[in-house]
């Protein structure tokens, strides 16, 4: 009985049919070819060595022979190449659709997955389909029709060698079937070990400089060379089982040809038929039994496949979260862009409490907005909303008075600029990371913008200053120094919203004030909405929101706050004993 993941393979090849009957036809016709092949062959070794005849007198068939090989290596070549792209097409839409799945699933999905595992899914378990459909799926055809054509004209020769084929034929499938019957959870189990050491080799890479600082990198690299270790041994399960089959397959195949060969030969010793006869079907035998033993290299192809499905089929039944709103309409935020929260619940998992819990506030199209409250309070979850990562199940975010569904999605973001709490910095230039969507950006634009993230000066001394080439995530800088280089990127974007998510969060304390000199300077131009744990720039901010546990608590201006006494009045203070505590004695 076919598996989920066979029967999902086998849903993927009704677009590629035609290029698959394609395949078929020219494999059948090699096939064919191989028939008059013989058929040649038997007639001038029968000629030469039975009927004593010159050479001179089967120079036709002799030649004739030469364009046979040549058709027939340009038909399995076609063959090959029509099935190649078969299975190409295959994979550019199945890799398509993944990649449609998880911008579907958001990066708040992908910041929770390893990416290790994610690559192996995109690349290595793709990949593993190729042999399914550009092999297994032609060859299985072929491993009837080729046997049964050759079976047509072996029955006229001789139909005792016709009826040892027909009765031997069926056990080369049953026994590849019989042993390698565990080949498909072995398959399964080494694409799961496959995935996780990806995934753990890859995180360990990416990690390898907190390692070092932490003294673990030897221990990291004992658990990588364990998993290895795992993988070879796993490994070597599977090729035992490939082999054994093999050796099943071509004992089974020998076995059978030497019976036919006996048969003809006692025929041929007491007269009973003729040496062409016997010698042509003795030529298509081991032709007969070929594609049923290359059946196994095509069984295992596709065990490799349903292993890898399995992996691809679990990233694709992972429900994406609701679309944001379809709305077709677009902002003139030429004026600027006012944010209210009317009532806002969202809620990640029916399971779980919800992130936010009727918030409302709103935030002027100028000015500084900081959302303040402990960890998990909901802080996150506004920018989220707001950029559309996350859609609420209750209330309505207005923008400039039109609800934010209304809107085009990708107009939208396009008013707004973006400093998450992990920001990431791409390999490539300095500036081509400050520029990042916008490389028409003029080099005293980025060195501007890279002056008012306070980021100019450390640029400055490096190497090559703009023009240094980063790592991949910022290889070579500290944490302080991505933060400020992904604020220069949002602060060169002339964005009528700018959303700060912690953004300095890694800075020192004079570094601090400076970026927040500067982000009071452009909440005299845009909105800016800033969430943070340290409160100097929140003190200085136009309106504060408090949360806690997702609800709003307190709100307003920094000082009417400050006098009310209440959580925000709290958190100054529990900020200040934290900050005096820190200081050097």
């Amino acid at each position: 009985m076919a598996t989920a993941e066979e029967l999902w393979l086998r849903s993927r090849r009704r677009d590629i049919r035609p290029a698959l009957h394609r395949a078929v036809g020219l494999g059948l016709a090699a096939g064919w070819l191989i028939i008059a092949q013989a058929w040649l062959l038997a007639r001038v070794v029968s000629a030469v060595i039975i009927d004593h005849r010159p050479l001179p007198a089967v120079w036709v068939d002799l030649a004739a022979m030469l364009p046979i090989f040549a058709l027939r290596f340009a038909l399995v070549r076609a063959a090959e190449n029509v099935a190649f792209e078969a299975a190409a097409q295959v994979r550019r839409e199945l890799r398509a659709r993944l990649y449609a799945h998880l911008q579907a699933l958001g990066p708040l999905w992908l910041t929770r997955q390893s990416s290790g595992d994610l690559a192996n899914a995109l690349v290595a378990g793709i990949d593993a389909l190729e042999a399914y459909y550009a092999r297994y799926l032609p060859n299985m055809a072929l491993t009837a029709l080729v046997p049964l054509s050759i079976l047509v004209f072996v029955l006229p020769q001789d139909w005792i060698s016709g009826v040892v084929l027909l009765v031997t034929a069926p056990l080369i499938p049953v026994f590849m079937i019989l042993v390698g019957k565990g080949t498909e959870t072995l398959n399964q189990q080494q694409w799961q070990l496959l995935a996780r050491m990806s995934a753990r080799f890859l995180d360990s890479i990416q990690g390898l400089t907190t390692l070092k600082l932490f003294g673990v990198s030897r221990h990291e690299a004992e658990v990588v060379a364990a998993l290895t270790e795992e993988y070879r041994i796993g490994t070597m399960k599977v090729l035992r089982v490939a082999f054994l089959s093999s050796v099943v397959l071509e004992f089974l195949s020998t076995i059978s040809i030497a019976m036919v060969a006996v048969f003809i030969g006692f025929r041929l010793f007491y007269g009973e038929m003729r040496f062409f006869n016997g010698f042509f079907v003795l030529l298509l035998a081991p032709e007969f039994y070929l594609p049923l033993r290359n059946m196994g290299t095509f069984y295992h192809a596709r065990m490799e496949a349903i292993g890898a499905a399995q992996g691809l089929l679990k990233l694709l039944d992972t429900p994406a979260p609701p679309p944001p709103g379809s709305g077709r309409r677009t902002l003139d935020g030429a004026a600027g862009v006012r944010v209210v929260f009317d009532a806002v619940s969202v809620r990640y998992a029916s399971d779980l409490p919800p992130a936010l819990d009727a918030v409302s506030f709103s935030a002027p199209a100028r000015g500084l907005t900081a959302l303040v409250g402990a960890s998990g309070a909901g802080k996150s979850t506004v920018l989220h909303a707001l950029m559309n990562l996350v859609q609420p199940q209750q209330g309505r975010i207005l923008v400039n008075d039109i609800p934010l569904g209304a809107l085009d999605a990708d107009d939208w973001l396009r008013h707004v600029a973006w400093v998450p709490q992990r920001p990431h910095v791409f390999e490539g230039t300095v500036r081509d990371n400050i520029a990042l969507g916008r490389p028409q950006t003029s080099d005293g634009q980025v060195e501007q913008a890279a002056r008012a993230a306070q980021a100019h000066d450390f640029i400055a001394a490096l190497p090559q200053q703009y023009a240094t080439v980063l790592g991949e995530r910022g290889l070579g800088l500290s944490g302080g120094q991505v933060q400020r280089l992904a604020l220069a990127r949002a602060l060169l974007k002339p964005a009528p919203l700018l959303l700060l998510d912690e953004a300095t969060a890694q800075l020192d304390a004079r570094t601090q004030a400076l970026v927040s000199d500067t982000l009071i300077a452009q909440a005299r131009q845009r909105c800016v909405i800033l969430a943070a744990h340290r409160l100097s720039t929140v003190l200085q901010a136009d309106h504060v929101v408090v949360l806690d546990a997702g609800r709003v608590v307190e709100q307003g201006a920094p000082a009417q706050l400050l006098a009310a006494g209440g959580a925000f009045a709290a958190l100054v203070r529990a900020h200040d004993t934290a900050v005096a505590a820190e200081a050097p004695a």
